[in-house]
């Protein structure tokens, strides 16, 4: 699947500004006290049908999408935040065949960096 064309045309399901407490992280506080993530995911997949039939059924529920990133971001601890997005979104590719591609954008706002304002964050776009 052309990724670009995908993420520029296709359907998607958006969960936007999710909001995690985690221990992942380099630093020893970042394993010791945590911190909050932001998550963004969008799930690309047909939602013609769903649109026609208006049966949930024929989509993924929006709460069903949120578990499963919800379980992902707390299977296990990660270093890096590339290395969680991925974990994600293999996990979503693993439990909803429906989904032709993700993007997901990770946050970390209080990331123990002397920073006055802003957060710093990854995003990656991945193709079944």
């Amino acid at each position: 699947m052309d990724l670009e064309k995908a993420l520029a045309t296709a359907d998607r399901i958006i969960l936007n500004d999710l909001a995690f407490y985690g221990y992942h992280g380099v630093m020893l506080e970042e394993n010791k006290i945590g911190c909050r993530f932001r998550v963004d995911v969008e799930c690309g997949l047909d939602l013609k049908k769903a649109g026609k039939t208006d049966e949930v059924d024929d989509t993924i529920s929006y709460e069903v999408i949120f578990n499963a990133v919800e379980q992902a971001f707390n299977d296990r601890r990660f270093k890096l935040l590339e290395a969680l997005a991925q974990h994600i979104v293999d996990h979503l590719f693993g439990a909803f065949d429906r989904i032709d591609w993700v993007r997901i954008r990770i946050a970390k706002p209080e990331a123990p960096i002397p920073v006055v304002k802003g957060e710093f964050a990854v995003q990656i776009a991945r193709a079944r």
